[in-house]
């Protein structure tokens, strides 16, 4: 019978204490063996206003340490079927950001070559560029985003076209996105221009806005999603200003009038049949944050996520 690697346990050892991992895992050196590496990007060198997430994989560890075995509503037991553990933190420079990308599509090259789903935490959103550039080394994936944000947007401050705004821009130009594969959703708040979101469209970017989302409602959106990803390879990305910050205060850039924690519960709980290569939780800004609830928002949905990539490797073992 094989054995995977599993919690502390918070009825032998309470929650406070031990070190703090994801999910109370064992700490490991290397990815290999393992069906899911998570894994820390503490690294916030593309925020243009609060920074911040560079603390947000340490915060989500410790409230991470809330997250039981089993899921109650699909009943699925992420490591009763699947190898998982906390591979640590990327190697990161917080002062070069050239460097910083380089060190974080290097390491996370190491952890795809491995032979494991990378499931991070950030940092902030330009994190996932680097993701994707190890992820997608083969070809062009899919993208199911929720956002309140569709950080499409081209340069900053004079040029500069690395930001936490413009990560998914460059992902479709060097072409690690299928833009016809990309969905968008919970995109809300004012723009710099009416136009702004005019590229994204013009590359067959889905956007739903968070007012279609509330029309439609999650089940009807995420059949679409769906739809969209087809059975091609799919990365997730969660960005926790999709969530009114009412209920994710610490973050970067908030925006009110967002999804309820429950709803994007319910919306990643329906990515079941996607073929996840890969996915993150991204904008947790710790030093924003109120009494801890957006690192629990940023651990739990780890955790939803964690849960559908649990199950569709063990649905794969069983087929």
């Amino acid at each position: 019978m094989t054995t995977y690697h599993q919690p502390v346990d918070a009825a032998e050892v309470p929650r406070f204490a031990g070190h703090a991992t994801f999910m109370r895992l064992p700490a490991v050196a290397s990815a290999e063996g393992l069906d899911i590496a998570l894994v820390g990007i503490p690294w916030d060198g593309g925020t243009t206003n609060r920074a911040g997430a560079r603390h947000g994989p340490r915060e989500v560890r410790n409230q991470s340490s809330l997250m039981r075995r089993a899921h109650h509503v699909s009943g699925v037991a992420p490591f009763a079927v699947a190898n998982v553990a906390d591979v640590g933190d990327l190697p990161v420079n917080p002062i070069d950001l050239g460097d910083a990308l380089a060190r974080i599509e290097t390491a996370m090259a190491g952890i795809v070559a491995a032979g494991a789903l990378p499931l991070s935490v950030g940092g902030d959103h330009l994190v996932t560029l680097p993701v994707l550039r190890a992820v997608a080394k083969d070809g062009p994936v899919g993208l199911i985003h929720f956002d309140a944000h569709s950080d499409t947007n081209d340069t900053y401050f004079g040029g500069n076209p690395y930001t936490h705004g413009t990560p998914f821009r460059r992902a479709i130009e060097e072409g690690l996105l299928d833009p016809g594969r990309v969905i968008q959703i919970g995109i809300r708040g004012s723009v710099y221009d009416p136009g702004e979101h005019d590229w994204a469209r013009a590359q067959g970017i889905r956007i739903v806005y968070m007012e279609e989302f509330v029309r439609r409602g999650a089940a009807e959106v995420m059949a679409e999603a769906r739809a969209i990803v087809g059975d091609g390879a799919t990365y997730v990305t969660f960005d926790v200003d999709a969530i009114d910050p009412s209920m994710a205060p610490g973050t970067g850039t908030p925006e009110i009038g967002g999804l309820t924690t429950r709803e994007s519960q319910e919306m990643v709980r329906l990515l079941g049949g996607v073929n996840i290569v890969g996915a993150d939780v991204v904008e947790v800004a710790p030093p924003f944050d109120v009494g801890g609830m957006t690192a629990l928002v940023g651990a739990t949905m780890m955790f939803e996520l964690l849960c559908v990539m649990a199950d569709m490797i063990d649905r794969r073992r069983r087929a």
